[in-house]
């Protein structure tokens, strides 16, 4: 994507503006466009030839139409049929002697369900010549990308819309053709069934061409024989054990908080596409509400809310009731904190790009109006959720819920202390700032997605975990150690050398938390690590676990006042906040889908596009984070050298570009992920079979 266009390259910034510098802006929008315009023909097309089938269909006689209906019966359904007619000569036989033989002619329309599409949806790109600022189309493209998304949308509505009135012809159909066989007294016909039946019965045992006995080789030709038959190019995942589902209020509630995290996931990152497209191409627009320093605080503010948020919060309310073996407390006051976070998310993204914000504050960008939405929304979680712990009918709180709980109660804390106003001055503002910024990561994102583990790891390996103990142990060590490492962002800051040194302790004794919680769930997979490659949802959860080690302990090395001079201000923060976000929170997230979804809707996900999902976002985090992690440390050491400042930013051009491509393959494992969410949710009419239903009425008649 990005080497298409020459003004993506950075010597050809001061010639951006120019208009035949935008033609591969334009390829990428024709790129994007045309599969849609096949989509859309290939629809046409084939919607079109039912038409004309349906019209030749119709035209022939309906009761040649029951007799291929006849020829075309499984195994079943000519059970059905011989079991029907013998029933009925032996009841017809006793009465009347004989059996009456009327037809039914009554003409029904019938359509094979299609993929249609109504010819009026047809629309025309506007053209528009003022389009020389690639980062204007750029930011079309990704504008179009959820347009064309909702089109489809609208097309598949359509279509289950036109299944269920051909499903209406069909069940009339159906009708007839039950009554046609009823009433049928051609002996041929039952012959040719019988004779059916037979071929259907008969099956190869597999050994018609070898014989029972393992093959010999004493000469030594064979080679790399096994006895078993394995697919080596994929692995066939299980699906998702059938369970009890949940009331539909909680049900319906837990999907909302799903859909809306899964569309701020789809935004929050497209914009994150478009400004790692701007670290190649800084010259891509002259817009104010499109400046990276007011999209960068605009995208980690959706995904951190929009996105993470919601879905932990969406899956607490899986989680906390089932361990709980309690109900919700209170179906309203979930409803009302979705309402409040989702317009928390929309109004302060409409501030910042307008460049109403909190100052320097990172990750509190949102003014404090804006913020409030969220904390009412937050104490309204805690309160359910206490409320349902509490009434609990089991002795213990499992341990979940202890991470769950305290991470609601420590983001309220924490939140309070970065917005209340008392020491938002000076240097006491930046010790704030640490506080926040680490806290709200630590203790509201990885202490919630660590409670999410210790439930959905035991529950999918189907093995308790390790050991109980160590979890605890794990909880409090966290709370001691991660409350107080803020301050490591700012080591040789004109902040207290004392304040700054308890930081640097305590992100040292962060690797107990970590290491025991490690050891907790890495035993709890031993012995179970074959069910790995059979199931689509421990991937996931796999991967969360090991960049949780990784990440945490490489926090924990960024804190030594050598490393932090190196790393610091440069993009290896910048990786390491990825590699913490995405591989720890994100993909927890995910597994926690794929888990509990299917268990709501009773629809699993496509398994080969979580493959692609999988992937594509995996390789892509490493394409993103590891040429950040070496090129900014060439360029810490390029600064300790003390090279020129522009030296430094030609350096990470190269690494700038895999981080945009990386990124690239994330986003797009997003739309995979948004559409499996889609398949796993919606409610797609089935279209009807005529035989099937017509032995479904007989057979109630026979009752």
């Amino acid at each position: 994507m990005l080497l298409v266009s020459k003004p993506m390259f950075a010597q050809n910034a001061t010639n951006m503006i120019a208009e035949n510098n935008s033609i591969g802006m334009w390829i990428l929008v024709i790129m994007l466009v045309i599969p849609i315009i096949v989509l859309i023909g290939s629809l046409y097309l084939n919607f079109r030839e039912q038409l004309i089938k349906n019209k030749q269909w119709n035209n022939e006689n309906q009761e040649q139409h029951f007799y291929d209906y006849l020829k075309n019966l499984d195994k079943n359904q000519i059970k059905q049929f011989i079991k029907l007619k013998s029933k009925k000569c032996s009841g017809n036989c006793k009465e009347k002697g004989n059996c009456n033989n009327n037809k039914s002619s009554i003409l029904i329309l019938f359509l094979i369900s299609t993929s249609g599409l109504f010819a009026q949806n047809n629309f025309a790109a506007e053209k528009e010549s003022f389009f020389s600022q690639p980062g204007i189309i750029i930011t079309i493209v990704l504008m179009i990308v959820p347009i064309l998304l909702g089109i489809v949308y609208a097309m598949i509505k359509s279509n289950n819309a036109l299944k269920v009135y051909f499903n209406k012809n069909k069940m009339g159909e159906a009708e007839n053709f039950a009554a046609f066989i009823e009433k049928s007294e051609d002996h041929d016909i039952e012959d040719m069934l019988v004779k059916r039946k037979e071929s259907l019965d008969f099956t190869l045992t597999n050994e018609e061409l070898s014989g029972t006995e393992k093959a010999e080789d004493t000469i030594g030709i064979l080679h790399n024989v096994s006895d078993k038959h394995e697919v080596h190019f994929t692995a066939l995942k299980k699906k998702a054990v059938h369970k009890p589902s949940l009331a539909p209020d909680i049900s319906k509630l837990i999907l909302w908080y799903f859909g809306c995290a899964v569309f701020w996931l789809v935004v929050g990152t497209g914009i994150g596409e478009y400004l790692g497209i701007k670290f190649v191409s800084p010259d891509a627009d002259h817009i104010s509400w499109l400046s990276f320093g007011r999209l960068r605080p605009v995208h980690t503010n959706i995904v951190f809310w929009g996105w993470a948020s919601l879905a932990m919060i969406g899956l607490g309310y899986y989680v906390v009731p089932i361990v709980s073996n309690a109900k919700i407390y209170c179906i309203k006051w979930g409803w009302i904190a979705l309402a409040l976070t989702n317009m928390m998310v929309v109004l302060g993204s409409l501030c910042l790009m307008s460049g109403i914000n909190n100052g320097g504050g990172e990750f509190r960008e949102y003014i404090w109006p804006v913020m409030a939405l969220f904390a009412v929304a937050l104490i309204l979680t805690l309160a359910n959720f206490v409320m349902t712990v509490a009434q609990r009918t089991t002795k213990e709180i499992y341990i979940a819920n202890w991470y769950i709980v305290s991470a609601i109660i420590f983001t309220i804390i924490v939140a309070l202390t970065a917005y209340l106003p008392f020491w938002q001055d000076g240097v006491s503002e930046t010790i704030v700032q640490g506080y926040f910024m680490h806290s709200g990561v630590g203790m509201w994102f990885t202490l919630y997605t660590l409670g999410l583990l210790y439930y959905f790891i035991p529950q999918q390996i189907n093995k308790p975990i390790y050991a109980y103990s160590l979890g605890i142990m794990a909880f409090w060590t966290q709370i001691i150690f991660y409350t107080i490492i803020g301050t490591h962002h700012f080591v040789f800051a004109p902040l207290p050398w004392w304040l700054q040194t308890v930081a640097i302790v305590g992100s040292a004794g962060m690797i107990i938390p970590v290491v025991a919680a490690t050891i907790n769930f890495t035993m709890t997979f031993k012995g179970q690590w074959h069910k790995v490659s059979t199931s689509y949802t421990l991937p996931f959860f796999l991967v969360a676990v090991v960049y949780y080690f990784i990440v945490s302990i490489q926090g924990t090395a960024e804190a030594f006042k050598f490393t932090n001079l190196i790393w610091h201000f440069t993009d290896f923060t910048v990786a390491h906040a990825h590699l913490g976000f995405y591989g720890i929170i994100t993909f927890a997230l995910w597994g926690g889908f794929y888990v509990v979804i299917p268990r709501l809707t009773g629809k699993e996900p496509p398994q080969h596009l979580v493959g692609v999902h999988f992937w594509l976002a995996f390789i892509g985090l490493l394409f993103y984070t590891i040429p950040l992690s070496v090129g900014a440390t060439l360029r810490g050491l390029m600064w300790m050298e003390g090279k020129p400042f522009i030296d430094s930013v030609v350096l990470m051009f190269d690494y700038w570009l895999w981080r945009a491509i990386g990124g690239s393959l994330m986003f797009v494992s997003h739309l995979v992920f948004a559409y499996n969410f889609y398949k796993m949710t919606s409610k797609e009419v089935e279209e009807i079979d005529v035989k099937a239903e017509a032995f479904k009425i007989l057979k109630k008649q026979l009752q």
